[in-house]
């Protein structure tokens, strides 16, 4: 099954993974798709396990989408994990049913990590936040391109 980008839905929960090879890190908007919060990282184990993982999140929360991110060189080229990732979003689909979209994921660990070294993380948790946080930043990016975020510095005033 391809992925389907003709049927992505304009409302309803998203659900924002930044795919690893040995962690997924989770980000969830909320039901109108306006803000989004780190989910706990979830640690790969074999495939099919990680799908019914994956799919039991997105029932739990009522997800209407699973946002991908699509891990590109600079260059914009893709990569040996862009394909992997899209292999893996494609049988996410099929898997669960639900509409899937790959995003543009360059810079969000490195985002996050400059994050976490500025906040003062030590290294140790730093590690165990960088997959949560890049799948945060990666959701923000998706939403703030559709112009539905709310940013802390408006006050909504014109």
């Amino acid at each position: 099954m391809a992925l389907d980008f003709q049927n992505i839905p304009s409302e309803g929960r998203i659900l924002a993974l930044d795919l690893g090879r040995k962690r997924i890190g989770l980000a969830l908007s909320d039901p109108l798709g306006i803000t989004a919060q780190g989910l706990p990282t979830l640690a790969r184990t074999r495939i099919r396990e990680d799908l019914a993982a994956l799919h039991d999140l997105i029932q739990k929360h009522e997800v209407a989408m699973i946002l991908v991110g699509h891990p590109l060189h600079m260059s914009g080229n893709e990569s040996r994990q862009s394909v992997y990732t899209r292999e893996f979003a494609d049988r996410l689909a099929e898997y669960t049913g639900c509409a899937v979209r790959m995003w543009d994921e360059r810079l969000t660990s490195v985002e996050a990590g400059r994050v976490l070294r500025e906040s003062g993380v030590s290294i140790e948790k730093r590690a165990r936040a960088v997959d949560r946080l890049a799948a945060v930043i990666l959701l923000e990016s998706y939403l703030d391109s559709r112009g539905h975020t709310l940013h802390p510095e408006s006050d909504g005033a014109e």
